[in-house]
């Protein structure tokens, strides 16, 4: 079949609605099509499988399922490719939006932990250069923002090789730790810790807590299980508002269950006594283990397991199991995280421009900065804030009795 006038013909069938750009022997594309994105998913997971560096997060399955829930109608498709000899060997997921002024972003939106690109490591030299040609002319008129970059991103070697205005600034803080077995990760924590880490094991061994990994057919079910049993958890104690929407559990089952197919996450079920007290979702890379979310029955205090040491356990399976380097705790500094002594690794926020552009880079790169600024001053007072309010209700409580 003869593609119409300004389509690119996509390898195995169909059409990309693609503008054409010249990279000398590479042939960059843009996919601004929905239906050309959704049917790029063989060529992407094996493009994926190429990619050391990329997490879970840049999979096919988390990308699209996360446009079909979250597009809005300001929101249009510049899925920048990279193909040589027909073969994909980059892909940039972007999109152009209006806030209100243009702006080209990742696809993954807030839930979304790490943002990349994808660069064939086997490919040879020059699509990363490619790549920026492509991501210019997508981002043409507007600042290309990426944020949640992780150290060691393929997308930090886009913004070496960018020609133009460009400011690197800081985004969140994410937990790691080393992908060493339980032994090794306890012998990190010092021995106080350490003792009280192996009572808390010994303890889910006497309860008779067993795991389990769900099936790709059973996924939507551990799902809709996990994000019950979340809820729960977090009553009364200010649960994360996406966590509660339709549209984020419409994402979490048609993305969990495509990556468990796929290998690129699992879906664990915890049982006590025959009843699932527990679920946990895992996404998988070469690169690392990450714990993306979990659901706990509150009633397991009363059954004296700890639900982290539980999480621990599991999480180590993935990552010193499966010979991964990272088991990441992900963004979110709950207090439980820290009795394991992770890594805080800061993630950046990349902006690019063309030069016509660069007074709205620099004004929006200050803005930024303004506001994480702010926040670690908050995040710097609120201990004290803490310790006052502490004060108060013991003081209420003397003058009560």
């Amino acid at each position: 079949m003869t593609a119409p006038a300004g389509t690119v013909p996509r390898r195995g069938g169909g059409v990309e609605d693609a503008a054409h750009v010249p990279a000398g022997a590479f042939d960059v594309t843009i996919c601004r099509d929905p239906g050309a994105f959704a049917a790029l998913g063989d060529e992407w997971r094996a493009l994926h499988r190429r990619c050391p560096q990329a997490t879970g997060f840049q999979t096919h399955a988390w990308l699209h399922s996360w446009w079909l829930s979250y597009r809005t109608s300001r929101d249009r498709l510049r899925v920048v490719l990279v193909r040589r000899d027909g073969i994909l060997v980059g892909a940039a997921p972007l999109m152009r939006s209006y806030r209100p002024w243009p702006v080209v972003v990742p696809l993954g939106g807030g839930i979304t932990d790490y943002a990349d690109v994808l660069v064939d490591a086997r490919a040879p030299d020059g699509v990363v250069e490619a790549l920026a040609r492509g991501v210019r002319r997508a981002g043409r008129g507007a600042v290309v923002t990426w944020g949640e970059v992780r150290p060691g991103a393929a997308v930090l070697g886009l913004y070496d090789a960018w020609r133009g205005p460009k400011r690197r600034g800081v985004g969140s803080v994410c937990l790691e730790l080393p992908g060493l077995a339980m032994d090794g990760l306890i012998g990190r924590v010092g021995s106080s810790r350490g003792q009280r880490i192996r009572a808390d094991l010994r303890k889910l061994d006497a309860a008779g807590v067993t795991e389990r990994d769900a099936a790709p057919h059973e996924v939507p079910d551990a799902v809709a299980t996990m994000l019950r049993l979340h809820h729960m958890q977090w009553r009364g104690r200010g649960v994360t508002p996406e966590h509660v929407r339709a549209r984020f559990a419409e994402h979490l089952v048609r993305a969990a269950t495509a990556m468990v197919g796929d290998g690129d996450a699992v879906v664990t079920e915890f049982r006590l006594d025959g009843s699932v007290v527990a679920v946990n979702f895992t996404v998988l890379s070469p690169a690392l283990a990450g714990g993306y979310l979990y659901g706990a029955d509150p009633a397991l205090r009363d059954a004296k397991v700890d639900v982290t040491t539980l999480l621990m356990r599991h999480g180590v399976r993935h990552a010193a199991g499966a010979g991964r380097p990272v088991l990441s705790l992900l963004r979110g500094a709950e207090p439980h995280k820290f009795h394991w002594r992770p890594e805080h690794v800061v993630n950046e926020r990349l902006l690019l421009a063309g030069r016509p552009l660069a007074p709205v880079l620099y004004a929006r790169y200050a803005l930024a900065a303004a506001r994480t600024r702010l926040a670690r001053t908050a995040a710097a007072r609120l201990p004290a804030l803490r310790s006052w309010r502490g004060r108060l209700r013991e003081l209420r409580a003397r003058r009560a009795t």
